[in-house]
């Protein structure tokens, strides 16, 4: 697990400055503080950060080819590069070392773009090739690994792991991106392939560019998509066996490393399941770890031992204290732009903990978007039922009119907050879904930001995110839909952000075998009622774990990662908020807000009126990430 940066002259052959490419690789000396490298040519720099896991005498970067017209840099894990090293020496190829790095070099010389459709694992990756005067980036199938470039004025792109490494560079003009705006502050993140800025941009899970001198800024170029290609079932129980089977050996092929390994241990479904996959696997007690909070409704810190007392781990916990609010300054340099989960602070916290007695731990994300783990698609899909039986011209005007006239209430259970139900039911599937999502309504926003800042969206709205992601769907199954849109979004714009930048600030590489992608293209192609039957989520994974872990983990109700924002706003981070939000060298510097609206959300907040935690996290970390930026709208 490593960092990489790269700069690329598109036009000329200039040598990159040494000086300027290692100060833009030490932004990202945290992902990789084993060792470093620096390749320079003409046209071309590239450079990296290591994190040793596997051969760890060698597999240094850059590393070249035997003849030395190829060079890449790395970070990732390609879990089947031993069959792969095989299929290559078959042809001719001759190792030098026991890594999967070159194995990249290798696949490239013998399949060229079309080397990524082998590879198995997590990867964004750089190869140089000095025969072709070309550049050729790839970023794995669900975007596990980060990867950002940008083109300058003069001809050069530059790249990295992070978009520190690219903000390092002075060529780069910090314009504001409107677009980007807009889709946080209803996102809580910045969906690919946007960053903040408007000159930078992520590389799309499951895409590669190919940059070659003397030509265009070409396209990114898709090589894989769920598929949704239906799988043939004969039984529940041979359904449950191969489930079991497919998840043992998605568990077992990233549990090699040269280095201590272990996994989170969250008292959750899906990181349960793949504590107990290790247990089955490995003769030594697994090392596991769990994070909680000091107030009872956050902390599944209880659920989490009995599954470590069932497999006998060697598990390590810590109480995290509910005033742990210091690290948002922390975060906001380490996410780099906009980033409004608020559960980035326990899972900074358990990759602390985790540190301390691992190099390499598996998590269980993306178990909830591949089962239907979600409450919100029960009620989603509870709300289709009611969208299928009416037309959308009927729905919009009678359940519109509702949804604007039906007082909003937070504080009570989601059965009864019908304001919400009323304004789902007016839009159609994919933009109820965008609804039920959103931290901030389209009307919220609307009345959030300034008249100024408006003209210049001009017209641009979130919404063409997710219809956009919906036109590409290789299904129209509504809940195979809704999980297809939060693999697009959601799973990569922030579940997989928050784990990659909490996990390398501390030097940790974490493995995700639920997003295994053989394992995936398998769960994408069963019948939803596999997924969610009736109320229950998860439904075939769950009947498959029973034999291996208690009731009480499997079917009780979903606690997620949470923290007491509403507490914090109202006691020891009122007086930021009032700061940040309020005074003239806060956010109203910026330009892009209604500062009228923004002292309502802090008035009904403090008075307790409403809870506007979600909204107030987001302004925070806006302000936090971008005040050192000139992102000033003109009156």
């Amino acid at each position: 697990m490593c960092g990489i940066a790269g700069i690329f002259d598109l036009t000329q052959q200039r040598e990159p400055d040494r000086a300027l490419l290692e100060a833009m690789n030490q932004t990202q000396f945290h992902r990789g503080p084993d060792e470093g490298g620096v390749f320079l040519a003409p046209g071309v720099g590239l450079a990296h950060r290591r994190l040793s896991i596997i051969d760890l005498a060698s597999g240094q970067q850059p590393m070249f080819s035997a003849d030395n017209t190829l060079c890449v840099v790395y970070n990732g894990e390609i879990y089947n590069f031993k069959a792969l090293a095989s299929e290559l020496e078959a042809l001719g190829f001759h190792f030098r070392t026991h890594c999967d790095t070159e194995v990249i070099l290798y696949a490239w010389q013998a399949w060229g773009e079309r080397c990524v459709e082998r590879f198995r694992g997590m990867f964004a990756f750089a190869v140089y090739d000095s025969n072709t005067r070309s550049l050729f980036l790839a970023r794995d199938r669900f975007g596990i690994k980060p990867l950002f470039y940008s083109v300058l004025a003069d001809g050069q792109l530059v790249f990295g792991s992070e978009l520190k490494v690219i903000k390092a560079h002075p060529g780069l003009p910090r314009a504001l991106q409107p677009q980007a705006v807009e889709d946080y502050f209803a996102l809580g993140y910045v969906p690919e392939p946007k960053t903040i800025y408007r000159d930078v941009f992520k590389l799309r899970p499951g895409h590669t560019m190919l940059f070659r001198h003397g030509e265009p800024v070409p396209a990114q170029n898709q090589f894989w998509d769920i598929p949704f290609k239906p799988v043939t079932v004969a039984s529940e129980a041979d359904l449950q066996a191969e489930l079991i089977a497919r998840l043992r050996e998605a568990v077992q092929v990233r549990m090699v490393a040269e280095v201590p390994l272990g996994a989170f241990l969250s008292g959750g479904v899906d990181s349960s399941a793949v504590v107990a996959m290790m247990a089955e696997l490995q003769s030594d007690p697994v090392n596991t770890c769990a994070i909680g909070f000091d107030v009872k409704q956050f902390n599944e810190t209880e659920y989490a031992a009995r599954v470590a007392e069932r497999y006998h781990t060697n598990h390590f916990q810590e109480i995290v204290s509910s005033e742990d609010f210091d690290l948002l300054d922390e975060l906001a340099a380490l996410y780099d732009e906009p980033y409004a989960d608020s559960s980035a602070i326990p899972t900074y916290r358990v990759c602390q903990l985790a540190k301390k007695r691992v190099t390499v731990a598996l998590s269980g994300d993306g178990g909830d978007e591949h089962f239907a783990g979600y409450r919100r698609y029960r009620w989603h899909m509870h709300e289709e039922r009611l969208r299928q039986a009416l037309p959308l011209g009927l729905r919009k005007p009678v359940f519109g009119a509702l949804g604007r006239l039906y007082p909003k209430a937070d504080w009570a259970p989601r059965v009864f907050r019908a304001k919400t139900t009323f304004q789902a039911l007016a839009r159609n599937s994919v933009q109820a879904y965008l609804h039920s999502v959103s931290i901030c309504s389209d009307e919220q926003r609307a009345a959030l930001f300034s008249d100024n800042f408006k003209r210049e969206l001009q017209g641009y709205s979130v919404h063409s995110v997710f219809d956009e992601h919906a036109a590409n769907s290789p299904t129209d199954d509504p809940l195979s839909m809704i999980q297809y849109l939060d693999m697009k979004t959601y799973l990569v714009g922030d579940i997989l952000t928050k784990v990659d930048r909490a996990s390398m600030a501390h030097a940790l590489e974490v493995r995700v075998p639920l997003l295994d992608h053989p394992l995936t293209e398998w769960v994408s192609g069963l019948s939803p009622e596999w997924k969610l039957r009736g109320q229950e989520g998860k439904y075939l994974l769950k009947k498959s774990l029973e034999s291996r872990l208690p009731q009480d983990v499997l079917y009780r109700d979903k606690m997620g990662f949470g923290v007491p924002l509403a507490k914090w706003f109202r006691g020891p981070l009122k007086e930021r908020l009032r700061k940040d939000l309020l005074e003239s060298g806060g956010l109203a510097a910026t330009g892009l807000f209604n500062q009228k609206y923004l002292a309502r959300l802090f008035d009904e907040h403090q008075s307790g009126r409403r809870d506007h935690s979600a909204p107030l996290w987001s302004l925070l970390m806006f302000q936090a990430t971008v005040r050192d930026d000139q992102f000033v709208v003109a009156a």
